[in-house]
């Protein structure tokens, strides 16, 4: 009788925290998209600023989502406003034309200055590590570089962008193994077109004939990771010298980059003294006028 009273109150318990949850979703994502939030958008987010009025409100309602189910927190940095919508933009960008899509395997994104090592340490040597995919106790975590998530929007010709490769990994994963193979979004008549393609394209890796970046030949899983960063960074780019790879990229997220501009920029007007954006209280010309 006891056991049965437990048993029922936990259910209980269960359901009303996810009706909390889904109630404070719902609330979030019905609040008007901040004037400020758009202004940081169209400054950094090339993909946004390609995308018609209609996609773009899509792109903010799913902003305001995934913020709402991720946390974002700082290590020895600030984390500020820009942080979280260039983060959130890089969740975003590889499963935009996926409408139901939720990242269930992320719940907290960690924030240093800059690169870190193994021990997760970003001072002393061996500080290579721009980014990582928590796993054992840090599972449901990313580890990410706040220099190299800023530099991953700021440089638009050099096929990186490190936050954008991190979500990527945690897509792999969605299938039980980061392998390469994202069979959550691979149509199963290109599973073997798409390992045999890898394969081919990690030897002109080593073979030192391929412009993709090296990092792919580690491994599969990594040549995914780099690939898709340079399919959303400079598509025209890989259509051009890998039209495979870009065509079963394009099956796999579901879009047609090379029909996007991604290199017109539009933007609002700032003036040095005004307000920054951000809502870091600091005037526009000491915050994020170089960003």
């Amino acid at each position: 009788m006891i056991f049965s009273i437990i048993i029922i109150s936990l259910i209980g318990y269960l359901i009303l925290k996810r009706n909390n949850k889904k109630e404070i979703q719902l609330n979030i994502t019905k609040l008007p998209f901040k004037e400020s939030w758009k202004h940081i958008l169209i400054k950094n987010v090339t993909f946004y600023n390609a995308l018609c009025d209609d996609k773009k409100e899509m792109f903010q309602y799913k902003i305001q989502e995934f913020l709402s189910n991720c946390t974002v927190i700082g290590v020895r940095t600030d984390v500020n406003d820009i942080d979280r919508l260039l983060i959130a933009s890089s969740a975003i960008i590889p499963i935009f034309n996926f409408p139901n899509w939720k990242y269930p395997n992320i719940s907290e994104i960690i924030l240093y200055p800059t690169t870190f090592n193994k021990d997760f340490q970003s001072k002393g040597p061996n500080r290579n590590i721009l980014g990582m995919v928590g796993n054992g106790y840090l599972e449901g975590k990313m580890i990410l570089s706040k220099s190299a998530l800023l530099l991953g929007f700021q440089n638009e010709s050099d096929k990186k962008n490190t936050a954008i490769h991190e979500f990527i990994h945690l897509i792999d994963k969605l299938d039980g193994t980061i392998d390469g193979i994202p069979e959550v979004l691979l149509e199963k008549q290109y599973t073997i077109p798409w390992i045999d393609l890898m394969n081919k394209k990690m030897d002109e890796i080593y073979n030192k004939t391929s412009d993709i970046n090296p990092y792919g030949g580690t491994n599969k899983a990594e040549f995914f990771s780099v690939v898709s960063e340079y399919f959303f960074e400079r598509p025209k780019l890989l259509e051009k010298k890998h039209p495979k790879l870009y065509f079963l990229l394009e099956k796999i997220f579901k879009q047609d980059m090379n029909d996007m501009n991604l290199h017109i920029k539009q933007d609002t007007v700032v003036k040095r003294n005004s307000p920054c954006p951000c809502n870091s209280g600091l005037k526009y010309k000491k915050c994020c006028i170089n960003i």
